[in-house]
């Protein structure tokens, strides 16, 4: 599951980081984002289909199928299991023309579940590099005004160890050597993996996360020492007993 995330680098540092000229393509204005929310317009990474040039665009997040009759169902395809995206009609298309893209994000959030609350958690890499969401993109003609729009979903995967106890699944997130098989192989399915729990850093965070309205840096924060403590051993009572020690929550 992949339903909020942040988004803070610049364009400029997107496209460096991402293999995009920004003298072949001009690269979008969008201020940083603390708290991505889906049916917003945010920063994608895409092949160009004749020269392989990639191009960073602004996308909205949830997918509308070319074959849509509208946009209402855009929310409900933010994500797309990866194990069956290639036979799924919503996605299929996207999968096997390779509409395949690259979300850049600097960490995501996911909820553990409580007793009356969800405890907001920030996940980032644990060397602080920007993550590769694997994604799909899609077109999408408005048959009353002509209009393309353009949108994407996130694929994911079985959760690592490490996060499962927050949420079974998890966003496929590519090493940097995968990218460009992600976005070339006719076929990339052996590249949705789970990303190796010990390379991602977690703690938890104040639950203004949950409004989207709230967008701020402050966000990424970790708790104080006792409230942290206290989430993080919500995780500790679900997680198996190779994961019982999670350690302490680490500044963004």
């Amino acid at each position: 599951m992949c339903g909020r995330f942040v988004q803070q680098m610049p364009p400029v540092r997107a496209a460096e980081m991402f293999g995009v000229d920004p003298v072949l393509a001009a690269l979008p204005n969008t201020p940083p984002r603390y708290n991505a929310a889906p049916t917003q317009d945010l920063m994608v990474v895409r092949r160009h289909p004749e020269t392989g040039a990639r191009h960073l665009s602004l996308l909205k997040w949830g997918l509308v199928p070319s074959f849509a009759k509208d946009t209402s169902g855009a929310a409900r395809l933010i994500n797309a299991r990866s194990e069956t995206a290639p036979e799924k009609p919503s996605f299929r298309a996207a999968w096997r023309a390779r509409r395949r893209c690259i979300v850049p994000a600097d960490g995501f959030y996911e909820w553990a579940r409580a007793p009356g609350r969800r405890q907001p958690f920030f996940i980032r890499r644990a060397d602080g590099r920007p993550l590769a969401l694997a994604g799909l993109w899609e077109g999408w003609k408005d048959p009353a005004t002509g209009q393309w729009l353009r949108t994407f979903t996130i694929l994911t995967t079985s959760a690592d160890a490490k996060l499962r106890p927050l949420h079974e699944r998890m966003p496929v997130i590519l090493p940097e050597t995968d990218i460009a098989a992600f976005l070339e192989a006719e076929d990339p399915r052996d590249l949705m993996r789970s990303f190796p729990g010990a390379d991602l850093d977690l703690w938890p965070v104040s639950d203004r996360v949950n409004a989207v309205r709230n967008d701020g840096p402050d966000l990424m924060a970790p708790l104080p020492a006792e409230a942290a403590a206290s989430a993080m051993a919500l995780l500790t009572a679900k997680a198996g007993p190779e994961n019982r020690g999670f350690g302490d929550p680490e500044s963004p």
